[in-house]
């Protein structure tokens, strides 16, 4: 690449790192603040407790 062509290229990178910062701090990031976790606990759906034993010999 010759050098006209390489300063060209880190220039769009340069613009492009821009606008993704630019969104970040303008609030447009997805964030998911509203949202909840959808994990409530180790046994969060299960409606009974299960039981695990070790087989003996």
């Amino acid at each position: 690449m010759t050098d006209p062509e390489k300063e060209r290229l880190k220039q769009e990178f340069r613009d492009a790192l821009e606008r993704k910062n630019k969104n970040q701090r303008d609030g447009h990031g997805t964030a998911h603040l509203d949202a909840q976790s959808k994990a409530r606990g180790p046994k969060a759906t299960a409606d009974h407790h299960r039981e695990f034993r070790r087989k003996s010999v």
